[in-house]
């Protein structure tokens, strides 16, 4: 196993290409985020298929670990090492089911398959996978974040809130002189509070939940501060628009106003910006949406009956955290399912593994997909 956090995927992209040569990939591209790509394209012309996993991971505390966290060691029925499950076990899973079928059929289907591997994921869901549907155009994607083999057909998207309130500086001593900034953002908090998200049948609530605090100048040093900033982690729900969501808050800052002629503040959506191990740069609002289909939809339907051919019965569900289908289906509006190997509340944990068996069920549940949308 190769080391992958944001920014430093490079040599896993290196070993997936060595890999995807191995299985005569036909198409095989490195975009300028450093996403690796790489299809089988049928000899006859139909839907284009993508399946989507991140191979960046979260740091390793090495420390605190029993085993290697890169060394892949197999004990008993499990595999460890950091990414196991989230997400090198569905990636490798993916590759394999796609070379196999490839091999299998001699390219003998209508249509294109291509297997995306995504960085930048664990602090931009989806924002790297937007080059993936700019080249490629599909008409399907398979997100394969852990799921326990079973299939998830929606997810809440999420957003990063900044809510900043605006003083003025003076010596603690004589505090009368100063306007403190964190005695605003209290009475901000407290109106926020009233704040009732929305709610969805099958994705529930758009929780809205404060995260952290931060005066300025900090430490304070006999200052009152003349700066505050509160960031706000937001679950989003389908049809949310970017407009939608920060309108309650907006309220919330002019009712605080117009009690308080002293108050000054604002609210928006965080911006993250990253390097990539290409050197390219990678930024964006942090705001990704939520998706669901229907239980009844053609894709979902296809993919289930490929999964039950793989000898798997999935519980038809919803992730409960945030993935690259912000992206594919929140922002592009493309049929997307999920379906994985491993149980969600592994990832990122020290000592991080993923059972074998489930490895390999969502290989044979792969291949079983693909010849259900594209033939035995």
């Amino acid at each position: 196993m190769r080391k992958a956090i944001p920014v430093q995927e490079g040599d896993v992209v290196k070993a997936i290409e060595k890999i995807m040569k191995s299985y005569q990939f036909d198409d095989i591209h490195v975009d300028k985020y450093g996403n690796i790509i790489g299809g089988i394209i049928g000899n006859k012309p139909g839907k284009t298929l993508v399946l989507d996993g991140h191979i960046d991971t979260v740091p390793v505390n090495e420390e605190k670990w029993s085993r290697n966290p890169y060394g892949g060691d197999i004990e008993g029925d499990k595999m460890y090492g950091r990414g196991t499950t989230d997400m090198k076990g569905a990636v490798a899973a993916m590759i394999s089911a796609v070379g196999f079928y490839g091999q299998d059929h001699q390219r003998n289907f209508a249509g294109k398959i291509y297997v995306a591997c995504i960085v930048h994921e664990e602090c931009f869901e989806g924002i790297a996978a937007r080059l993936v549907s700019e080249r490629y155009k599909p008409d399907y994607v398979i997100i394969g974040e852990a799921s326990e083999l079973n299939l998830k057909i929606g997810q809440r998207g999420r957003a990063e809130i900044v809510v900043e309130t605006y003083g003025k500086p003076a010596h603690s001593a004589n505090p009368q002189a100063g306007i403190n900034s964190v005695y605003k953002m209290a009475q901000l908090i407290e109106k926020i509070r009233t704040v009732t998200p929305p709610t969805h049948p099958v994705l529930g609530l758009g929780i809205l939940e404060l995260t952290d605090i931060k005066s300025s100048p900090y430490p304070g040093a006999s200052v009152v501060p003349d700066y505050c900033r509160a960031t706000y982690d937001r679950r989003l729900l389908v049809g949310e628009t970017k407009e939608s969501v920060l309108a309650p808050l907006e309220k919330a800052l002019a009712e605080v106003a117009a009690q308080d002629p002293e108050f000054k503040g604002k609210v928006s959506y965080a911006f993250g910006q990253e390097s990539c191990y290409t050197g390219s740069t990678i930024e964006g609002e942090r705001f990704f949406p939520g998706w669901v289909l229907d239980e009844s939809d053609e894709f979902v339907q296809a993919v289930l009956s490929g999964v039950r051919q793989a000898g798997i019965e999935p519980t038809i569900t919803q992730y409960s955290f945030c993935t690259n289908g912000s992206h594919y289906a929140g922002e592009a509006g493309i049929q997307t399912v999920g379906f994985g190997p491993s149980r969600e509340n592994l990832a990122h944990t020290i000592d991080e593994f993923i059972e074998l068996k489930q490895l390999t069920g969502s290989a044979s549940g792969y291949y079983g997909i693909l010849q259900s949308i594209y033939g035995k």
